[in-house]
C-alpha cells in the first residue's frame, strides 16, 4: 500500500499527517524518539476524526488507518518502496533542514519527491548540493493544517516540473488546495501578499488613522468576505478592471512602502507584548478572552472549511 512520510512530531507534522489520515491515505511518522513520534500519530489521529473521516465509516475502518499507521526513529525506518510523498516539518534550523535532506538524498528512491514545509528558509537553500535536488521542493502549510486547505508548492533552482506537478496532484485528490509558486521567492505567495495587506494595516495604526479593532472589522466586513468567496483576481474580474485601475490612480502614491517594522511593532516588541500568548499586544487579554475568542477562531475555521468543501 502506497503511504506518506511526515518527518516531524510537532504541532505541524500532527495536522499534515491529520489530512492524509482523514483520506485513508497511510502515515509514517518518523521523529528523533518512538515516544514522540507516538504521540505525534495519536495527535493526528484525534485531529483526523474533528475534521472527519471520508474514507472510513465505521469504527472497523478506523481501527484498519490506525494499524496502517507507522511510528519509528528516522534512522530506523528503512522500507521506503511504497513512499509517495515525503515531506519534512521540523523546527526552522537551516542547518538540521540540510542534514536532514542530505540523509533522505540517500536513501529515498529517486523518483519520490521530497518536501519541506518550512516557511522562512528557500528550498534551494536547503537542497544545496544534493544530487537529487530536482526532486525537491517547498510544501508550506498555514496552521491549523488539518483545517486551513492551501498548500504552497514551491519550486527550488532544480526543481523539475514533473516532480511539483505529482506533489500538487497528490494535495488534489486528498481535497486540499495546492498552488504552484514557480520561483523560490521570500515568503512565497500567500504570505507575501498577507504581508503587504499587514503593512499597510500596520501603517495606518502608527499613524493614528484608525484602530487595531477597525482595521479588523474593515477587512472581515468588506473585501475579506468576498474574498471567502473567490479570490482578489476573480473578484475584480467580476467587478471589472476599470473601476480598480481608477481608484489605483488615487490610492497607489500613498500605500505604504515602510522595508521595516513600524515604531509602535517594534516598541510592543521591546516591551514583551507579542499577543495572546503575553497576555498583551496592542490590547491586554484576559485569560477567559483568550479562551473565547481561540475557541471562536476555530468555529469559524471549521465553518470556513465546509463552506469552502461545498464546491
Amino acid at each position: 500500500m502506497k503511504y506518506v512520510t511526515v518527518i516531524g512530531t510537532g504541532i505541524m507534522a500532527a495536522g499534515i499527517a491529520a489530512g492524509f489520515v482523514a483520506k485513508s491515505i497511510p502515515v509514517v511518522i518518523l521523529g528523533r524518539s518512538k515516544e514522540k513520534a507516538e504521540a505525534c500519530l495519536d495527535k493526528a489521529l484525534t485531529l483526523a476524526g474533528k475534521i472527519g473521516f471520508s474514507g472510513a465509516n465505521s469504527q472497523k475502518d478506523h481501527a484498519a488507518i490506525r494499524a496502517s499507521q507507522t511510528t519509528e526513529i528516522l534512522e530506523q525506518w528503512k522500507d521506503w518502496t511504497n513512499c509517495e510523498w515525503v515531506i519534512e516539518t521540523i523546527a526552522e534550523n537551516l542547518a538540521l533542514k540540510q542534514e536532514i535532506f542530505k540523509y533522505l538524498d540517500g536513501v529515498v528512491p529517486d523518483h519520490v519527491p521530497i518536501g519541506s514545509n518550512s516557511s522562512g528558509f528557500p528550498i534551494s537553500k536547503i537542497a544545496l548540493g544534493l544530487k537529487t535536488a530536482n526532486r525537491m521542493m517547498g510544501a508550506h502549510y498555514f496552521m491549523p493544517a488539518e483545517v486551513v486547505p492551501l498548500v504552497e508548492i514551491v519550486m527550488g533552482e532544480k526543481t523539475e516540473l514533473s516532480f511539483a506537478n505529482k506533489a500538487c496532484q497528490l494535495y488534489k485528490d486528498i481535497d486540499k488546495k495546492p498552488v504552484l509558486v514557480k520561483k523560490d521567492i521570500p515568503g512565497f505567495l500567500a504570505n507575501r501578499i498577507q504581508h503587504a495587506l499587514m503593512r499597510e494595516a500596520l501603517s495606518l495604526v502608527q499613524e493614528g488613522i484608525a484602530s487595531p479593532e477597525d482595521i479588523d472589522d474593515a477587512v472581515r466586513y468588506s473585501f475579506g468576505f468576498r474574498y471567502a468567496a473567490v479570490g482578489p483576481m476573480t473578484q475584480k474580474e467580476i467587478s471589472g478592471w476599470d473601476g480598480m485601475a481608477n481608484a489605483a490612480k488615487e490610492i497607489y502614491p500613498s500605500l505604504s512602502n515602510i522595508t521595516a517594522l513600524p515604531p509602535k511593532v517594534v516598541q510592543l516588541m521591546s516591551e514583551g507584548k507579542t499577543g495572546m500568548k503575553a497576555g498583551e499586544g496592542f490590547r491586554k487579554w484576559s485569560p477567559e478572552e483568550i479562551q473565547q475568542t481561540s475557541d471562536s477562531y476555530s468555529r469559524r475555521l471549521k465553518a470556513a472549511f465546509d463552506v469552502l468543501n461545498i464546491e
